[in-house]
């Protein structure tokens, strides 16, 4: 028994020698994998393995050692969490000590110095003790990358997990991370390094007397000039190292004096990257800096930023000297000064203005604008620094009037800038002493000949009507009789309508909401009306004033008291409208409505103000509407005006905005009367409500009154999910028998949208399971045969939408089934274009703003599901119905984010396009196959729908589409002569996106390009031939050096 025992105990301890063998003796790289689950479930334990591996720790021969130790590190690495702390003091001193060993040892020992540091049980004092191993007995630089970073990872472990013995170093730990980092190359190291200077400085590690060596050892890599390989695995770009050397450099004061002179000199440097990265480090720095750190360096700053923004030709230096000049400002702003310490902030003004105010003044005004740049940069940083600059700057403003309206936009910036800033003693604001001055160039410029200078003026009186308390009652008194005149006296349309949009602001911050609109309200109603002298001129004129009088009613219902003044205002407006008071087309009616919509997104940041909106122009809509739906002996043209598309259209966008910010509670209480009024004819609630005959859309036959549910579905569809619905069942069925009557396809649409918005917002259960079945059933019903193919397409057009963004299971059956109708003769090209409905978003119904349950990237799920289908069904198809799977397919990557397309694209070989797994790629067959039948397929909408996809693939994957680049230059080429102007615009975009690709690819056909793209030069469309000259000259350049 006793040598059973034995015999049974052996086993184990022989097949790990049998494994250890196999690795160091037998080069295999699996044996590790095998001991390190065999020591975490149990089998060994590390000291078996060091036991096991004796001979070979011990071994003369370098190579057979370092194996030796590869396992042993390999095992730790995946065990270091079971070790003991008495296990882990012996590991490290033996690992301390082979240290020592021979060069080819050294990477092993690393990685087992890396899992040791990775340990729970590390005693005090032995973190230190590695570091100072590390420190004295490796040349870090002199490693390969990989053990390199590995020495790196170690530092941070301890950083991470021993900070407080590390500090006990001191200045010693600085010093020796200065010698491993120092000659480092490698931007996957200096990730790292970075990072671990800027450790070591926020987190208070002593630097002691080596400031300046770490300064040194860091921005020898300033500015970085980096430029990832082709098909870089680790994705490092150059501004992942831009950053992360920043906020090195940025970190802390006591690098200025050392930093500041180096971002100078590459600010006066001619390398365009060199400047933007140092005013960028600049505007960084000066958050943490203070009087101190800038004072010795103020000057040679200024005059680099004063350099670059008179005479750069770049408008990126230009904005990056402005924001560091922003930042200096600030950081003098916010300094606490002592008694007797000097206050650089008015000196440093001073310069800007000494150095700037004559240009202001100049006659040929050539740096007046860089010079009103500087000064505002600076202006904004504080309200001090604003006072100073604005107090000095209209002392310097007397100029010709040739020049006022320059410096009335130059003032008018200033003039912004004072609103940031508040002041409790209103008579030290600095635009006091000058606001007669002021107020006067204004009112020159509001009664000049120029109508881009009484524009000006009037932007500038709002902003000076927005300071409180600043102008006087006279002034504003005056300011609102040159509005009034301008608004209504006036013959410019332009300047008309400015004063219009702009004026009302002025005395509804000075003098109440209502100032302005008591003198004009008699103007509006005139005008509305046709009764003024100024609308009794020639049809355009007449036509443009009543427009810009309605876009303005609606631009100025900024308050709600103003609300309730312009709102029965354009409701009257259009009341006469349909009673036939005045002539009007239903381009009028429109224009009414988009005020009417405009006035509705200003009511809903206010609950009673929505409401008001609400209870007041929705009965009015409903009213005029089932008015104009009623039968009459005499037909009258005005009425038919309201039962058009396009005007019934823009009143559901008015009923949808004014009902999607109604509280659950008021929402419930309308949809008791609305509801009503369509399936019962109770039109008790509408004003005015004396009709000739009953309201019955669903029963009537009349096609006037069934085309007013497509505003029950701008109602029904905007409510919020929590409101119960009257008398629901009633309405889906109704809703349903009329989405397939096609005596009135207007109204059939309508039904089928408000059918599937009220499914999409339908809690799941057995009454939507009812509904769906009931839907199901006349769908297949309508498909079979018959008139009505074409509007139970429809419905199954929108009851699947609506499945599909709430993932609902049935979805993915309804897709299939509209996949099928792809190959249908009649309903193939309406079932392509219906891929386009469900991968976009609609305006009317099934929207976010209306309360419709829109999953997260349901359009990525979409695409994951159904693409391969569409491919496979392209394959399959007979020729003529291919343009159908094209469209759609292209539908669908058409409304794809571009950043979860790009993903798609396939691993490329020198063979092609590949499949990855079982899984589908969508590119695998579209350049090699499918790209050249959708780009020659004659419907301009699949055509358009592909260049749009291409386009950016072009620009962000030009390493995959250069494979196709002879396909792709043919087939852009030939469409740029395309019979449509869309398609022969993205062509030659696609053509210009070319030239992203690589330059030794696209050179053979530089000459056949060149001479293609001279036919669009002559293109009549001016759109088309700005594209060509675009695309023709990166083509010339193509190749040249610089290029």
């Amino acid at each position: 028994m006793a040598a059973a025992a034995a015999l049974e105990a052996a086993a184990p301890t022989d097949a790990l020698w049998g494994l250890v063998h196999d690795f160091v003796m037998g080069q295999q790289e699996g044996p590790a994998d095998q001991v390190a689950a065999d020591v975490k479930s149990g089998n060994y334990t590390v000291l078996q393995v060091v036991e096991a591996l004796g001979s070979s720790l011990e071994n003369p021969e370098p190579r057979t050692r370092a194996r030796g130790i590869q396992l042993l590190s390999q095992v730790l690495l995946q065990c270091h969490s079971l070790l003991l702390e008495k296990e882990v003091v012996h590991l490290i001193l033996f690992y301390e000590n082979r240290l020592k060993d021979h060069h080819l040892v050294i990477p092993s020992v690393l990685q087992g110095l890396k899992a040791l540091s990775l340990c729970v049980a590390l005693p005090p004092g032995l973190a230190v003790s590695v570091l100072k191993a590390i420190f004295q007995e490796v040349h870090v630089q002199s490693l390969p990358q990989v053990d390199r970073h590995t020495v790196y990872n170690i530092i941070t472990n301890f950083m991470r997990t021993r900070e407080e013995e590390l500090k006990g170093l001191g200045a010693d730990f600085t010093f020796g991370f200065i010698q491993v980092m120092d000659g480092e190359k490698d931007p996957r190291n200096l990730l790292v390094a970075f990072h671990i200077v800027h450790d070591l400085i926020s987190r208070d590690y002593s630097l002691g007397p080596f400031v300046e060596e770490l300064f040194e050892v860091t921005s020898c890599y300033f500015p970085i000039d980096f430029t990832p390989p082709p098909n870089d695995p680790y994705g490092i770009q150059r501004e992942d190292l831009i950053l992360s050397l920043r906020s090195v450099l940025a970190s802390t004061p006591r690098f200025a004096e050392f930093l500041l002179p180096l971002l100078i000199e590459k600010v006066d440097s001619e390398i365009l990257s060199a400047k933007l990265d140092s005013l960028q480090t600049l505007n960084a720095c000066c958050a943490v800096y203070g009087q101190k750190e800038l004072k010795d360096f103020l000057p040679s700053l200024w005059a680099s930023i004063r350099r670059e923004v008179f005479q750069t030709a770049s408008e990126r230096v230009e904005a990056e000297g402005l924001a560091a000049l922003h930042s200096l400002t600030v950081c003098l702003s916010r300094s606490v000064l002592s008694a007797d310490a000097e206050d650089l902030l008015d000196s440093f003004l001073s310069n800007i203005l000494q150095d700037c105010r004559h240009h202001l003044c100049e006659p040929d005004m050539k740096l007046v604008w860089p010079s009103a740049k500087l000064l505002q940069a600076a202006a904004g940083a504080s309200a001090r620094a604003c006072d100073c600059i604005t107090s000095n700057f209209h002392k310097h403003s007397q100029v010709r009037d040739s020049q006022r309206r320059t410096i009335l936009e130059m003032l008018l910036g200033f003039l912004k800038l004072q609103e940031k800033w508040s002041y409790e003693d209103k008579d030290q604001r600095p635009l006091n002493g000058f606001k007669d001055q002021l107020c006067s160039m204004v009112f020159m410029a509001l009664t000049g000949p120029s109508t881009q200078l009484q524009l000006v003026g009037i932007h500038t009186l709002t902003v000076l009507g927005a300071q409180p308390d600043l102008l006087s009652s006279e002034d504003l008194e005056l300011a609102v009789g040159h509005l009034y005149r301008l608004s209504f006296l006036e013959e410019d349309s332009q300047s008309w309508y400015v004063s219009l949009i702009y004026g009302p602001s002025l005395p509804s911050k000075a003098l109440g909401p209502s100032c302005l609109l008591s003198h004009s309200e008699p103007s509006f109603h005139g005008l509305l009306s046709g009764e003024s002298d100024l609308t009794r001129g020639d049809g355009p004129t007449q036509c443009s004033r009543h427009l810009c009088c309605l876009q303005a009613l609606s631009a100025i219902s900024t308050h709600p008291s103003i609300v309730r003044e312009t709102l029965p205002l354009l409701l009257q407006h259009l009341c006469q409208v349909n009673k036939g008071n005045m002539v009007a087309r239903s381009s009028d009616v429109i224009a009414v409505c988009q005020s009417l919509k405009q006035v509705a997104e200003k009511c809903q940041q206010d609950p009673d103000c929505c409401w008001y909106f609400h209870q007041t122009a929705i009965p009015c809509l409903l009213a005029l509407a089932v008015q104009a739906s009623m039968p009459e002996k005499e037909p009258s043209v005005m009425r038919k005006v309201l039962l058009e598309d396009e005007v019934l259209a823009a009143m559901v966008s008015v009923i949808g905005t004014a009902t999607t910010h109604l509280s659950p509670e008021l929402a419930a209480q309308s949809v008791t009367h609305i509801v009503p009024l369509f399936l019962d004819g109770n039109v008790s609630f509408l004003p005015e409500n004396s009709f000739p005959s009953r309201f019955q859309p669903f029963q009537d036959d009349s096609s006037g009154q069934r085309r007013l549910v497509a505003l029950l579905m701008a109602f029904v569809c905007s409510l919020p999910r929590n409101v119960e619905i009257p008398q629901l069942n009633q309405l889906m069925r109704e809703l349903l028998e009329l989405s397939c009557c096609h005596s009135c396809p207007f109204s059939s649409t309508a039904a089928a949208k408000c059918f599937a918005g009220l499914l999409n917002k339908h809690p799941a259960g057995q009454q939507l399971d009812e509904f769906l079945q009931l839907a199901m059933d006349k769908v297949e019903a309508g498909l079979g045969s018959g008139p009505c193919r074409g509007q139970a397409f429809t419905l199954l057009l929108w009851v699947t939408k609506a499945l599909v963004l709430r993932y609902h299971p049935l979805s993915s059956c309804l897709t299939t089934r509209l996949m099928g109708l792809l190959s249908d003769p009649e309903l193939g090209p309406a079932a392509a274009d219906g891929f386009s409905l469900l991968m976009s978003d609609c305006t009317d119904v099934l929207t976010r703003a209306g309360h419709a349950e829109v999953r997260i990237m349901f359009r990525q799920r979409f695409f994951t599901d159904n693409v391969p289908a569409l491919v496979q069904g392209f394959h399959a198809a007979p020729q003529d119905v291919k343009p159908n799977y094209l469209k759609g397919l292209s539908h669908v990557l058409n409304r794809l984010p571009k950043p979860v397309l790009l993903p798609e694209l396939p691993t490329v070989s020198p063979m092609g396009l590949e499949r990855e797994g079982t899984r589908t790629r969508i590119f695998m067959m579209w350049p090699s196959h499918t790209l050249p039948i959708a780009l020659s397929c004659p419907d301009c909408v699949v055509q358009l729908s592909t260049l749009s996809c291409l386009q950016p693939l072009l620009l962000e994957a030009p390493q995959v589409m250069s494979l196709h680049v002879d396909t792709l230059v043919t087939k852009f080429l030939n469409l740029s002569s395309s019979p449509s102007m869309a398609v022969r615009i993205a062509a030659l975009q696609c053509m210009h996106a070319l030239t992203r690709l690589p330059t030794p690819v696209l050179l053979p056909y530089k000459p056949q390009v060149i001479r293609a793209l001279a036919k669009p030069l002559d293109d009549k469309k001016r759109l088309v031939r700005k594209e060509a000259v675009s695309a023709r000259g990166e083509w010339f350049l193509l190749g040249s050096p610089g290029s």
